[in-house]
C-alpha cells in the first residue's frame, strides 16, 4: 500500500464537526490502496466527546498522538469558565452578552495567535514528523484546516522532505464567516492573508468542500484546486430507523450561530399557527445542539416559545435518530459573504434519511445545486417564498433522491484518485 500522512487536529473521541471528513476518509482509504498515518494532538480542546466514533478507525491506520500547548486553559481562568467547560465555535453564545475580559481575550487571540490558537504546535510537530518520516517514509502529506496552523506544518515538511503536499480547506481561512468578528489590527490581518497566500500557492494540490469556495481559493492564488464534498456514511444510519414523529416536527441538528438566524421563518411559522388550528396543535420546532441567544430571542419574539423543544448536544448516532424522526429538516445557511459555498456534512446526512428539507440559502448557492428540485430552498429575506414553503410543510414525510455520489466510500475513491495523481506529478 501507498502511505499518506494526514495531519488533523480533530480526531476521535473529539466529536466536533471537523472530525467526520477525515475520519471517514481514513476508514475507507485502505480499500483503495492507501494506508493512512494520522498525526493528531494527544490533549486537544474537546468540542464534545463521542467514544463511538473510535470504531471507524480501521486496523490498517497508524495514529500518532503528540502533546499540544493551547491557550484555552488560560482563557478559561481569565474569563471565569470551568476547566471542563466546552467552548463554542464561531462565536456562538448560548448566554447573552460578553464581558470585557472575553473581549480582551478575543483581541489577544486575534492578534497574537496567528493564524489561530494552535500555532504553538507547528514547530514541535515539524521536528517530530521530520524525524518520523526519515524512519517511516510516506508518499504524500495531507493537512486539513481549520485550524489553519496545520497547513504551516505541511508547508514546512514539504520544504524539508520534498514530499507532495495536499492542503484541504474544510473551511475558508480569511473568508470564514466569523473572520469579521476577530478583532484584528491591520498588521494581523495582513499576516493572515500572507500566510493564506503562501499555503495556497505552495501546496501541490488544494482541496475543498464546495464549488463556490473552490473559485474563491483560485481567486486567492491557488493553482490546483479540486472539490470533494462532505458526505454521509450508510454504516452510521441507525437500524431499525427511528419512527417518524406523530407531531409535525421541524428539526435542526447542530449549532445555530447568530448568522444562521432566520426571523422571516419564525414569523412565517407564527403566521401559519395563527390561522391553522391543526398546525398550532401539532407543530414542534426541535433544535438539537447549541443555539445562540440571539436566535432564541428571535424565536420567542415571534411567539413560538410554547412550540420550541431544546435538546443539548448528542452523540452522532443519536443525532441521526433525530434526523430520522423529523417530519421535516431545517437547514439555515449563514448570512455571510461566503454563504454560497456553505455545504456542511449535515446537508448530506439530512439527505441520507430521506426527509423533506427546508433550506434558507442565497439564490444559486451550492446547496441549491445539491438539494435539487426535491427539497424546498428559499432565499433569505424573501418573506413570500418563505411563507409559501411553510404552508407546504408536512404534506409528505418522504423525499427520496439519488444521493449515492455523496456516499463516504464513493467520495474516498475520488480522494484516492487525487492522491494517486498528486504522487505521479
Amino acid at each position: 500500500m501507498k502511505r499518506v500522512l494526514i495531519i488533523a487536529y480533530y480526531w476521535p473521541p473529539n466529536a466536533g464537526v471537523g472530525v467526520y471528513r477525515w475520519l471517514k476518509f481514513t476508514k475507507y482509504l485502505p480499500q483503495f490502496g492507501w494506508r493512512p498515518v494520522v498525526y493528531t494532538p494527544d490533549n486537544p480542546e474537546l468540542m464534545a466527546v463521542d467514544e463511538g466514533l473510535l470504531k471507524d478507525i480501521p486496523p490498517e491506520a497508524e495514529v500518532i498522538k503528540a502533546p499540544i500547548t493551547e491557550p484555552y486553559g488560560w482563557y478559561k481562568k481569565l474569563t471565569g469558565k470551568k476547566k471542563n467547560e466546552r467552548l463554542q465555535t464561531a462565536f456562538l453564545r448560548e448566554e447573552g452578552g460578553s464581558s470585557w475580559l472575553e473581549d480582551m481575550a478575543n483581541w489577544v487571540r486575534s492578534n497574537f495567535f496567528i493564524p489561530d490558537a494552535r500555532i504553538w504546535w507547528v514547530k514541535p510537530s515539524v521536528k517530530r514528523l521530520e524525524a518520523y518520516l526519515k524512519a517511516n517514509p510516506v508518499d504524500v502529506i495531507v493537512t486539513t484546516g481549520s485550524p489553519h496552523s496545520l497547513h504551516l506544518i505541511g508547508r514546512e515538511l514539504k520544504k524539508r522532505t520534498g514530499l507532495p503536499w495536499v492542503a484541504d480547506f474544510r473551511d475558508p481561512w480569511t473568508n470564514i464567516d466569523y473572520y469579521g468578528q476577530l478583532r484584528l489590527t491591520r498588521l494581523a490581518d495582513a499576516e493572515q492573508h500572507r500566510l493564506e497566500r503562501l499555503v495556497l500557492t505552495e501546496a501541490d494540490q488544494v482541496l475543498t468542500v464546495s464549488w463556490a469556495w473552490a473559485e474563491e481559493l483560485r481567486d486567492l492564488g491557488a493553482k490546483h484546486v479540486d472539490v470533494i464534498t462532505n458526505g454521509f456514511d450508510t454504516d452510521d444510519l441507525p437500524v431499525p430507523a427511528a419512527p417518524v414523529d406523530e407531531a409535525w416536527s421541524l428539526v435542526h441538528v447542530g449549532s445555530i450561530s447568530a448568522t444562521r438566524n432566520v426571523p422571516e421563518l419564525w414569523e412565517a411559522l407564527a403566521q401559519r399557527i395563527s390561522r391553522d388550528p391543526e398546525f398550532k396543535q401539532r407543530f414542534r420546532l426541535r433544535l438539537v445542539g447549541g443555539v445562540d441567544h440571539t436566535v432564541l430571542h428571535s424565536i420567542e419574539a415571534a411567539g413560538l416559545a410554547e412550540h420550541l423543544e431544546r435538546i443539548p448536544h448528542v452523540d452522532h448516532t443519536e443525532a441521526l435518530r433525530h434526523m430520522q424522526r423529523a417530519r421535516a429538516l431545517l437547514l439555515p445557511v449563514n448570512d455571510t459573504p461566503n454563504a454560497s459555498g456553505f455545504l456542511p456534512a449535515k446537508v448530506f446526512e439530512y439527505l441520507s434519511v430521506q426527509r423533506p428539507i427546508l433550506a434558507i440559502a442565497p439564490e444559486g448557492a451550492d446547496i441549491v445545486r445539491v438539494l435539487g428540485d426535491v427539497h424546498a430552498t428559499v432565499s433569505r429575506g424573501d418573506q413570500a417564498s418563505t411563507q409559501a414553503a411553510v404552508d407546504a410543510l408536512f404534506t409528505t414525510t418522504d423525499a427520496a433522491m439519488d444521493v449515492g455520489h455523496f456516499d463516504r466510500k464513493y467520495l474516498t475513491g475520488q480522494l484516492a484518485e487525487l492522491l494517486d495523481r498528486t504522487v505521479r506529478h
